[in-house]
């Protein structure tokens, strides 16, 4: 039985009953690794084209997201003719796994994903997303999900990066998140590296290497492109490309629950931590990250063996 994962605004049980095809991505990270850099570059592998008769969050929606019913994503995704890749940020052992399924994960240093979800959770208009959760599926669960009432807002950045590192929750629970549910959904993968549908990118290596990276995946998904179209899909991969073009590529646009689109693409920078960890804030830090997964794994993540116990 997959683990249930729950959270205000997603619902891993929204899988159940989805027909997957043998052919289909599932691109399954957790919140600011690079999910909707792996969409856009699944796009441009599928279609071979830069451009999209429609916005990427609806051509690769995100199944377990409770602002849109369930029914409309599933007619949606059962419409589509193209080989499909769906969102979700449901970790390995909470999705269907199929033999003929591709498995997409990306990692990245978790230091730079607490400081992006602090610029995330800035940007979000939560009167909007709230609207939007209510119309799809009401929120009569909210006391449910919260019986503490919602989190503590933490004015200064430091507090908030240590709340979001020390979070104990279990990672399937709504107030789970932080480093114990970004290590729990790569060791889901780590686990399973093994299969030969499942693949797991760093985040790191798109940012230095985006053309190998993207001709890796076009492997692992045994598309052909040819040689005179790689140039233009690399460059239309790009961050700065793809936050010129925001209001199509960002997530959810449609219920326009991002203050600025275009924020949403906010520096796409490695090593931002550094101007906020000092050689303290560092040991702590490792230590804790340590507790939570193997220290193969967090070598990967980090790509500072020297540094990591």
């Amino acid at each position: 039985m997959p683990t249930r994962y729950r959270s205000l605004i997603s619902d891993s049980s929204r899988w159940e009953g989805f027909e997957l095809r043998p052919d289909d991505i599932v691109i399954s990270t957790a919140p600011k690794c690079g999910t909707t850099w792996m969409q856009m570059i699944c796009a441009l592998l599928v279609f071979q084209t830069t451009t999209f008769d429609t916005s990427l969050d609806l051509i690769s929606p995100w199944l377990d997201m409770l602002t849109r019913e369930r029914d409309d994503v599933f007619a949606d995704l059962a419409a589509q003719t193209h080989r499909r890749f769906i969102k979700t940020h449901t970790p390995l052992d909470g999705l269907p796994f199929e033999p003929g399924v591709t498995y997409i994960g990306v990692g990245r240093d978790p230091r730079d994903v607490a400081l992006s979800w602090d610029n995330h959770m800035a940007n979000m208009n939560f009167e909007r997303l709230l609207g939007a959760r209510a119309a799809a599926v009401g929120l009569d669960d909210l006391a449910e999900l919260f019986p503490d009432g919602p989190p503590e807002h933490l004015d200064s950045e430091i507090e908030r990066f240590w709340s979001w590192v020390d979070n104990s929750a279990s990672p399937s629970e709504a107030n789970a998140g932080g480093l114990i549910s970004l290590m729990n959904h790569l060791t889901t993968f780590w686990t399973m590296l093994d299969q030969p549908n499942v693949a797991l990118f760093h985040y790191d290596d798109l940012k230095t290497d985006l053309e190998g990276q993207m001709r890796r995946l076009a492997a692992q998904l045994a598309i052909s492109v040819p040689d005179d179209l790689w140039p233009e899909l690399v460059d239309a991969a790009t961050f700065e490309r793809m936050r010129a073009g925001a209001d199509r590529i960002a997530p959810d646009t449609t219920h326009a629950i991002w203050e600025d689109n275009q924020q949403f693409f906010h520096l796409g920078v490695s090593g931002q931590w550094r101007a906020l960890l000092d050689d303290e804030c560092l040991r702590r830090y490792y230590e804790r990250v340590a507790e939570l997964a193997e220290p193969d794994l967090v070598r990967w993540l980090h790509h500072e063996p020297q540094l990591v116990p």
